[in-house]
């Protein structure tokens, strides 16, 4: 039985337009982030920005510092589509929330095909079920990891790629550490708490990477 710290795990967080903007929603930054012995390993890091191919307005849920003239300059999904492929696919995606990261991701890039997903968001409520307030902000502050993260990336910021996809790399750790099961947990007991839901697989591995129908 494989160990998860031996998987091959990567961290993934992008940041949209927005969900208001429905079959428009565009990516606009993407980090990966792998997971070695259970940590982020920084040196194999990826991030870029995206440039959406047209203005994005300025909106409350727009990352920090996402603006329009900044993204314009910036390599288009296209041109990056083929070494997030090399990063993702085959691999074991951690992410907070992961299913819209992923759903977004998969039908902007139908060639990005994980072996497996991991959400960090069910993993939470798994080891601390009933407990209030499970956003990543609150998690990694709750676990004391918020210094850690900014120390770790210190040009980055809440709510931005890579800023977000290190915390997740290092919640994922400590989560499981709080269940107990610390480096004896296997892969295959990993993905049954935390892996997406059986109802949920249908509409996240679709061929054609739709978001699921409503």
């Amino acid at each position: 039985m494989t160990a998860w710290m031996d998987a091959p795990l990567v961290a993934l967080d992008l940041e949209g337009s927005g969900a208001q903007d429905r079959e428009d929603e565009a990516i606009l930054e993407i980090a990966i982030v792998p997971i070695r012995d259970g940590q982020p390993f920084l040196a194999g890091s990826y991030v870029t920005l995206i440039n959406p191919g047209r203005p994005i307005p300025r909106r409350p849920w727009i990352s920090p510092g996402l603006t329009s003239k900044v993204l314009a300059t910036a390599p288009t999904l296209s041109e990056v589509a083929p070494e997030l492929a090399e990063r993702v696919n085959s691999k074991i995606v951690v992410g907070h929330n992961v299913g819209v990261d992923y759903r977004l991701l998969r039908r902007r890039c139908p060639a990005i095909k994980p072996h497996a997903l991991i959400d960090t968001l069910r993993l939470a409520r798994h080891v601390n079920p009933g407990m209030k307030g499970n956003s990543l902000g609150a998690l990694l502050d709750r676990h004391n990891l918020t210094a850690e993260v900014t120390s770790l990336v210190p040009g980055s910021q809440r709510h931005r790629a890579l800023w977000d996809t290190v915390g997740t790399a290092l919640l994922v750790s400590a989560l499981i550490s709080d269940s107990g099961t610390g480096s004896g947990l296997t892969l295959t007991e990993l993905l049954s708490i935390a892996g997406p839901p059986a109802t949920e697989q249908a509409s996240l591995f679709d061929p054609l990477g739709r978001l699921a129908q409503s």
